[in-house]
């Protein structure tokens, strides 16, 4: 999986992005010692974006797929509205164990709640409206992952999938994530029940918003 931008200039919008909070800062480092896969953690810019959406979206219910190390549900957690709350799925008991260290160490416990077990299954077993998604897990399963979550979007909502360019391999998929992902990004292009945003940030983040009507 190649680099999409120039390393330089990946640094350089990380430098020029309002850094994390101590604590988030310390997650992220610890993740990437301590866990298997540091490519899977969202990276400070993603988080920021993520933060700006919930600021801006204002949501009462964010759900996200894929906890991993809690630190996309605690970037969220900063900017969420009084009421709001997070329910992130996780099917790893290591990864859920190291979130929920996490999450108990930080201001926001009473706010995010962990779950643990296959997504599909748990998503089936939310109420809704959710009003704004968060995937972030398998790939394969991204297609039952946004019908299970657009079902039960609120008519404002947003779902946001990260890793949809795959490191460019999108353009010639050769293995069944990359083609689970590529089928993917073309079905949303067409799908007549959202509008579908593809930003080039960092692995590949799309923002999608159900039509007026859909």
């Amino acid at each position: 999986m190649a680099d999409l931008v120039r390393s330089d200039i990946e640094a350089y919008a990380a430098a020029h992005t309002t850094p994390l909070p101590a604590a988030l800062q310390r997650l992220h480092d610890e993740a990437t010692r301590e866990l298997p896969y540091p490519s899977m953690l969202s990276g400070p810019v993603v988080a920021r974006l993520l933060q700006t959406l919930v600021a801006a979206a204002r949501p009462r219910l964010v759900v996200e797929v894929g906890t991993y190390a809690g630190f996309s549900a605690l970037a969220m957690a900063e900017a969420l509205p009084p009421e709001g709350r997070i329910i992130t799925l996780e099917l790893d008991d290591r990864h859920a164990d190291f979130a929920q260290r996490h999450v108990d160490a930080s201001a926001y416990a009473d706010r995010i709640e962990i779950v643990r077990g296959p997504a599909l299954e748990s998503l089936a077993r939310l109420d809704g409206p959710f009003d704004l998604v968060f995937i972030d897990a398998d790939k394969t399963g991204y297609p039952d992952y946004y019908e299970a979550a657009l079902a039960k979007l609120a008519p404002d909502g947003l779902i946001v999938a990260d890793n949809t360019l795959r490191g460019g391999d999108v353009l010639a998929p050769d293995s069944e994530g990359d083609e689970a992902i590529a089928a993917l990004n073309d079905r949303w292009a067409g799908d007549p029940r959202v509008v579908a945003t593809q930003l080039t940030v960092r692995d590949g983040v799309t923002i999608l918003r159900r039509r007026q009507n859909a």
